[in-house]
């Protein structure tokens, strides 16, 4: 029973991908792995096995683990609902709100728990790959700890530091990490990795020699820029700072940017599509004329986010596009917004408020404390259809008499209009059934569907996997993992 945990320099070096790289490659030796992250910090997440929620990093590296997600691969996670509180997820189930106020001491209250699903998930494998969140040199953060240090400490984990050379300055931030940490906590750091890595290595050998003899720490290779990793499920929000822009001959497929939106990964799928374009339009640009359609995503503060929406002058682009007759579908939250009203009496995203939606369709919402966490199988557009509930809150009206979806169990999902030109479902996956990606896109003109995504998901996992393990020392990981265990 060995452990290896993978930290960065900062945050979006890679340690995601990182993780799920060496989890496969680690798999396709045979081991039995598992992945673990003790805090995350993500609106997109995943139901697990066991009927909960975790990151979606951490489902992805339970795939590359070949085994099902489970609550205990990531005990906490934050999912922020404003810029000072987020929602707290414990072994995947909701437990209360944590504000900039209490963030540090209830956090911290929490390591017993961490390391309660630590211990179930490494007795059953040989090794667990930990991931950690953000950087162990944000110093500010180390009092109560359970991400990075505090972790890897009262675990007994080794560390492997990340860091990235794409973005510059690769060398000072490691040694800089190495500078910063206490003394206590650099004695758990094995050595390092450079990430993303483009051009010739050789050209980086005096700085790589340089940050071993400044830090003390052994290097364990230098990772290319990793192309596959561009065709895993979307985690991180950083993705959505760079949209894209329609390519002669697509169909755009058009999703604002809200400042809480949640599992945007639900749309990953149709970049399969070469017909198909699709553009996460960021604040201050409006919603393109040309769009074939609008995707309303999910959210973790509907009726905020719905303020902001309206704010941007993104409803009156919506609303001109209805009248057009261009399809739009909404996602949980966005399927919420497209109703005549939604209510939160009990302040369960915040201050108890109400707000009118956008009236596309006959529906009101509700909130409520209850969150619905469910696999779900069934029919819609008349294909068949495979993904997930996580909402809170309840959708009333005659307009769920059309319903979109109908379910194996007997219920039904969503609603449609009379037109059939506005969708809202609380599924999220949809489009990750190469059949229902089919019937959606026939109804823009649009031949499509031909990919089965999880294959393709899967085949860029192995991808990703043979080349780390081209270029780093697996079995000095190895070795450092078994021999701390």
């Amino acid at each position: 029973m060995a452990a290896l945990m993978l930290q960065g320099t900062g945050s979006d070096v890679g340690k995601s991908v990182l993780v799920a790289a060496l989890c496969r490659a680690l798999a396709n030796r045979g081991l039995r792995v598992r992945p673990f992250k003790p805090q995350n910090m993500s609106n997109n997440a995943a139901v697990t096995v066991d009927g909960g929620e975790i990151g979606r990093a951490q489902a992805l590296q339970a795939i590359a683990c070949r085994t099902p997600p489970h609550s205990d691969m990531n005990p906490v996670l934050l999912k922020p609902q404003t810029d000072r509180s987020s929602q707290l997820i414990v072994h995947g189930r909701v437990r209360g709100t944590l504000g900039s106020g209490n963030f540090r001491e209830a956090r911290g209250a929490l390591m017993a728990e961490v390391l309660e699903s630590y211990a179930r998930l490494r007795a059953q494998c040989d090794i667990v790959i930990v991931e950690g969140a953000g950087s162990p040199a944000e110093i500010n953060l180390r009092t109560g700890d359970i991400a990075n240090m505090g972790f890897a400490r009262a675990a007994n984990v080794p560390v492997i530091l990340i860091g990235d050379i794409d973005r510059g300055g690769v060398i000072a931030s490691l040694i800089g990490t190495r500078a910063v940490i206490e003394p206590e906590d650099a004695a758990m750091v094995r050595g390092f990795l450079i990430n993303k890595f483009r051009g010739d290595p050789a050209l980086f050998e005096d700085g790589y020699r340089a940050i071993e003899q400044r830090s003390g720490w052994p290097g364990f290779g230098v990772i290319p820029w990793l192309k596959a990793a561009a065709r895993l499920p979307s985690e991180d929000a950083v993705i959505l700072e760079r949209p894209a822009d329609p390519r002669d001959g697509r169909r755009l497929i058009a999703c604002p940017i809200l400042p809480r939106i949640s599992n945007f990964d639900d749309l990953d799928p149709l970049k399969l599509e070469s017909g198909i374009e699709l553009m996460m339009v960021p604040p201050g640009r409006p919603i393109p004329a040309e769009a074939a359609v609008i995707v309303l995503p999910g959210s973790k503060a509907t009726i905020a986010d719905l303020a902001a929406l309206r704010a941007e002058g993104w409803d009156i682009d919506i609303l001109a596009h209805h009248r057009r007759g261009g399809p739009i579908i909404g996602l949980c939250g966005g399927y919420q917004m497209l109703g005549r009203r939604i209510a939160d009496p009990l302040g369960v995203e915040g201050v108890p408020a109400a707000i009118d939606g956008l009236g596309l369709l006959d529906v009101e919402t509700t909130l409520s404390p209850a969150k619905t966490l469910r696999h779900v199988r069934g029919k819609a557009l008349g294909a068949a259809i495979e993904g997930y509930e996580m909402h809170m809150g309840e959708t009333r009206g005659p307009g769920i008499e059309r319903p979109f979806a109908r379910l194996e169990d007997g219920t039904r999902d969503g609603a449609i209009n009379a037109a059939g030109n506005v969708i809202g479902s609380y599924l999220h996956g949809l489009f990750g059934s190469a059949e229902m990606r089919r019937a959606f896109l026939a109804r823009i003109g649009v031949a499509g569907g031909g990919r089965d995504y999880t294959a393709d998901v899967d085949a860029a996992l192995d991808e990703i996997a043979a080349e780390f393990a081209a270029h780093a020392d697996i079995d000095g990981l190895l070795r450092i993992a078994t021999s701390d265990a």
